[in-house]
């Protein structure tokens, strides 16, 4: 079982290798204004509890898991629009996709995550938080 996640918070699970999701979640972290995320890869051992808690299969969904402190967990563009929810400002604007049927929204969401490598890049190991965003990173 994995850590219990703080109350009003929620643990955003990301492709620590992925270029397109590190950076991603670099800019989550500058719109988080109001504190609401956690991080981990989903190769740490928290990530890893995490799937086989929601016994989530991973050949299906590999790049972004969220999870709340009531613990429901969010996958693929639903995961994405939730996250997006948290913003001010422009981002508001995304929240349109909501009326978007969510076969639909994943099929894009798929095609690009299918596609993040060859169009971003990897890394060879997960990303090391800099010591300002450290404390933001649950690393079990």
């Amino acid at each position: 079982m994995f850590k219990k996640i703080p109350k009003n918070k929620q643990l955003l699970l990301f492709d620590g290798v992925c270029n397109f999701c590190n950076s991603s979640v670099l800019k989550v972290i500058k719109h988080d204004t109001n504190n609401v995320f956690l991080f981990a890869s989903l190769q740490s051992e928290i990530g890893q509890q995490v799937v086989n808690h929601f016994s989530i299969d991973t050949t299906k969904v590999d790049s972004i898991i969220l999870v709340s402190s009531d613990n429901e967990f969010h996958i693929k563009s639903t995961a994405g629009l939730k996250v997006i929810s948290q913003f001010g400002g422009l981002w508001k604007l995304l929240l349109i996709f909501w009326i978007v049927p969510t076969p639909v929204r994943d099929a894009v969401y798929n095609y690009i995550a299918k596609n993040r490598y060859k169009w971003f890049g990897k890394k060879e190991s997960c990303m090391i938080p800099s010591p300002e965003i450290k404390a933001k990173f649950i690393d079990n």
